[in-house]
């Protein structure tokens, strides 16, 4: 029956794939579990095992086929021409801009002719601009991203963080600033960037216990460590961890960072997992040199604290403590009590405060608010104190991001951005209140866009609660339920899917309606609304969706079998259990290297750290979280189910590779439709990050001329006998 059904699809795509043998079948082999009292029977179990040779078999079998199957698609060659033509227009693109308190500026910089951004520098923003490092060319034999970087306090270095095929772990070098040359040591298995001590030669980072990304215990019982400029690594010192300070009771999935804060004069050390409430200690930083370190709590998990600034006389902090759109705080350096902090900015119950925007400068503090995550409004609250200041903006926000350059000085720069608007950056004087143009990037045109219509529409879901719900398209687009729609979301850690503007991103809308639905586990209404799609709420999560597209077919946007709905990593969660809730209401699902298999989560070398975000099945009520929010546990035999693209990175450090590749065996046998079940896996990559700038246009024509194809677009069916 197998067999017969992947015959039907070749017969689809005729030509391009005539006289292909079926990729194989991989056999299941069934393991029944029992989790509280419920039995379980995992059918695919051994594809768990990617170094099983029939499993090995069966993925490349299945990738060579989705990559002949999409690369035969009519329509997705042109998409990608037409990404590259937009980024040909844009000169250089800046991003991850840092400003040194002695005004260097440090910057990541794409040009049209650039596969990945190269680090440069300038002094100033009208300096002479030097070219720091190139990852293109650090290792001509393998091919390197970088992935972030770190520039001593007073810019005479910079730590860069590398690593090759996407893995994200990889190694930190050092680079001297003035000479542009690289110090001989490299820190091997780095996972993250670190920071510099105040002595600018001294460099805290977590390295991971092994560059295996099956490895279970890779990231378990990580250490923080210190290194020294000039020395070998293995005689780096261990500065927080379970070992050195067992007192502290660290989890072994709790990752251990230490930071040098230079206003308070200070070192925290960091517990992070994907909690959003900090685990911080603090000790002075002249400590580090003379251990044991006095560490001292600062912040913990139930104080419900999700980031903070500093200056040379107190600590601001965020809070969603009995503010469920949060509040900012602040307490004295000389009295460090959460409990004794006072409010600087109360809670809005219209208006959630982003977290990340919190920003401070000599004259006082600034932060954005958002109303349902798509509108943006700046605020000002001096020294001194007193009620938030508004300050009118050049343009209407979708979202902003906000930089200073130090407590100490006036400076702050504002980046606006929209839905169909290119980001805007501005120099902001707070005594005339006036916004001055200073890009960085240099500015480009996009006439496609010029008639695009934005609605922002509240929808009423499966419980009565209003999701808002962002549609982009065309003018002149006919509401006459014939529109093809793709619905993106993403629902988990309380991210954000904030307005940013993205030509490729855009392209659906020249074809359809773009839809973003700002689903629960979200944080576009404050921490209340990550909490309603968490755990035990998750399934808030994929009903929002499924509601959102009942909106746009009741409403006319769409119709039966024009819907493609799509998410990636944690957003796998989102499209895999929205089509199989409702697979008769989608005509597309593309889960990318998405989270598909809940359950085994654990047995993941990057499952631990998740936890605080999911759930654990060693608690009953968490287990049974796990389950329901499980897309592999809920598909069924003999469901018609939608045209499926799956994609894997085969070395994802933060979703591996066997759960989406347990979802596609399981969904190809289950199957009833005739749609196409495609199950590609990336060898030259992981999670998606640092991927090269044409894998990027490649990989979203995927998603694109796949969606577009099986919603029926002209000008993407192939010349063949039923294309469903």
């Amino acid at each position: 029956m197998r067999k017969c059904l992947i015959v039907i699809l070749l017969l689809g795509l005729q030509l391009p794939l005539f006289g292909q043998t079926a990729p194989p079948v991989i056999a299941p082999k069934p393991v029944t579990e029992e989790y509280f009292g419920v039995k379980i029977t995992d059918p695919y179990r051994n594809v768990e095992n990617l170094e099983d040779p029939e499993v090995k078999a069966w993925m490349k079998a299945q990738a060579e086929q989705a990559r002949n199957t999409l690369d035969a698609i009519p329509g997705r060659q042109g998409l990608i021409d037409k990404m590259n033509e937009f980024d040909q227009r844009r000169a250089a693109r800046i991003t991850s801009l840092k400003i040194l308190e002695t005004d260097r500026y440090f910057y990541l910089k794409t040009r049209p002719q650039d596969q990945q951004p190269k680090l440069y520098y300038r002094d100033g923003y009208k300096g002479q601009e030097t070219l720091l490092f190139d990852p293109e060319k650090y290792n001509r034999e393998k091919a390197y991203s970088l992935n972030n970087f770190s520039p001593s306090p007073d810019g005479s270095k910079v730590a860069v963080c590398v690593s090759e095929k996407g893995a994200e772990l990889g190694q930190i070098i050092f680079i001297n600033t003035q000479t542009q040359t690289l110090y001989p040591e490299r820190l091997d298995r780095a996972w993250f960037n670190g920071s510099w001590l105040p002595d600018n030669k001294t460099f805290s980072y977590t390295p991971a216990n092994s560059h295996n990304v099956q490895d279970p215990n890779a990231r378990l019982n990580t250490k923080a460590m210190l290194h020294t400029l000039g020395t070998f690594q293995n005689k780096d010192k261990d500065a927080l961890s379970s070992t050195s300070y067992p007192s502290m009771g660290i989890h072994p999935e709790e990752y251990p960072k230490v930071n040098y804060d230079r206003n308070t004069k200070l070192v925290y050390g960091r517990l992070n997992t994907v909690s959003r409430y900090l685990k911080i200690y603090y000790a002075p930083a002249s400590q580090l040199t003379l251990p044991p370190v006095m560490w001292q709590p600062l912040f913990s998990p139930e104080q419900e604290i999700t980031s903070f600034v500093s200056d040379s006389t107190h600590i601001y902090f965020i809070t969603s403590k009995d503010a469920p759109h949060q509040k900012v705080m602040r307490m004295p350096l000389s009295a460090i009590d959460v409990n004794k902090a006072e409010v600087v900015v109360a809670e809005n119950p219209e208006e959630a405060i982003d977290d990340q925007k919190l920003t401070i400068t000599k004259d006082g503090i600034y932060f954005v608010r958002t109303k349902n995550g798509v509108e943006a409004m700046l605020y000002f609250v001096p020294r001194t104190g007193g009620e938030p200041q508004k300050i009118e903006l050049p343009q209407a926000a979708g979202s902003i991001n906000l930089l200073a350059k130090s407590p100490k000085s006036s400076e702050l720069w504002v980046t606006i951005s929209g839905w169909t608007t290119d980001a805007k950056r501005y120099y902001f004087d707070l005594a005339s209140h006036k916004f001055t143009s200073q890009p960085l990037s240099t500015e480009a045109e996009y006439p496609e866009y010029a008639d695009m219509v934005v609605e922002e529409v509240m929808i009423p879901s499966h419980d009565g609660v209003k999701v808002p719900v962002s549609l982009i398209y065309k003018k002149g687009t006919p509401k006459n339920g014939t529109a093809p729609v793709l619905i993106y979301g993403y629902g988990a850690y309380s991210t954000s899917v904030n307005p940013a503007f993205s030509p490729s991103f855009l392209l659906w809308a020249q074809y359809g309606v773009l839809a973003i639905a700002h689903v629960r586990g979200g944080g576009e209404l404050g921490e209340a609304w990550h909490k309603a799609g968490q755990k035990a709420t998750k399934p808030n999560t994929w009903k929002d969706l499924i509601a959102s597209a009942e909106y746009l077919i009741k409403n006319n946007y769409t119709g039966p079998q024009k819907i493609a709905i799509y998410g990636a990593s944690a957003g796998g969660i989102l499209i895999g259990r929205a089509m199989t809730e409702r697979p008769d209401l989608f005509a597309v699902a593309i889960p990318k290297v998405g989270c598909l298999n809940a359950v085994r989560m654990e047995e993941s070398p990057n499952g631990p750290v998740n936890v605080p975000e999911f759930g654990t099945v060693k608690k009953e009520d968490e287990c049974k979280a796990l389950i329901e929010m499980d897309a592999y546990l809920h598909i069924k035999e003999g469901i018609k189910y939608p045209a499926t693209l799956i994609t894997a990175g085969f070395n994802d450090p933060r979703v591996i590779a066997w759960q989406p590749a347990k979802f596609a065996a399981r969904l190809m046998a289950s199957n009833k439709s005739d749609k196409p079940i495609l199950f590609l896996t990336d060898y030259e990559a992981g999670h998606g990050i640092g991927d090269a700038k044409q894998k990027q246009f490649e990989n979203l024509a995927d998603v694109y001329s796949f969606g577009l194809w099986q919603t029926g677009v002209p000008n993407f069916q192939t010349v063949t006998l039923g294309n469903k």
